[in-house]
């Protein structure tokens, strides 16, 4: 496993370090000693796939309030969406900024992403799935959203949603949970 760190301290991109030979490539995804050994402490307690079939498909921003958070792994298995990582730790010095990344099942890239930061994607391509290694159960009463749009972060998104629950885009601004 390749780890690339972002501008956000935690959230890093991985990619697969590929053994190929005539038949094609071998590679690990997931491995809890790498994942130590580049300061990521992570035991998988539950996994959950996304299925989106329309392109323009936007999902977040969610995260999981204290006193459980949620750190997750996320990789895009089919198709190609453009990935958000916000950093909501108050104290952090990175607090409320953000980094993105193509995540397509032809990369094969994911990103690791720490508890107290928000995560959403929009999708690229029709039929994208994405799959969610999660370090901490879902608790419902922690779940928690900030709107996509929120200009306290100024996400550059590649294009508007064209199809979004109305929960997601009835998420209140940041400013308005603190």
């Amino acid at each position: 496993m390749i780890f690339t760190k972002t501008d956000i301290a935690g959230v890093e991109l991985i990619e697969l370090e590929k053994f190929t030979d005539d038949r094609g490539f071998f590679a690990r995804s997931f491995c809890v000693e790498e994942l130590k050994q580049n300061g990521h402490a992570f035991d998988i307690v539950q996994a959950n796939l996304s299925f989106n079939d329309q392109s323009g498909t936007l999902r977040g921003m969610h995260y999981q309030q204290n006193p459980v958070g949620d750190p997750k792994i996320v990789r895009c298995i089919s198709g190609k969406i453009f990935d958000v990582v916000i950093d909501l730790r108050e104290g952090s010095p990175t607090y409320c900024q953000w980094v993105s990344a193509e995540l397509s099942a032809q990369n094969r890239k994911s990103f690791i992403i720490p508890s107290g930061c928000a995560h959403g994607f929009l999708t690229l391509e029709a039929d994208s799935e994405v799959m969610y290694l999660m370090g901490a159960p879902f608790v419902p009463d922690l779940a928690a959203g900030v709107r996509w749009n929120d200009p306290a972060f100024a996400i550059e998104w590649p294009s508007s949603p064209k199809k979004i629950n109305d929960r997601d885009a009835n998420c209140p601004d940041y400013e308005r949970l603190k």
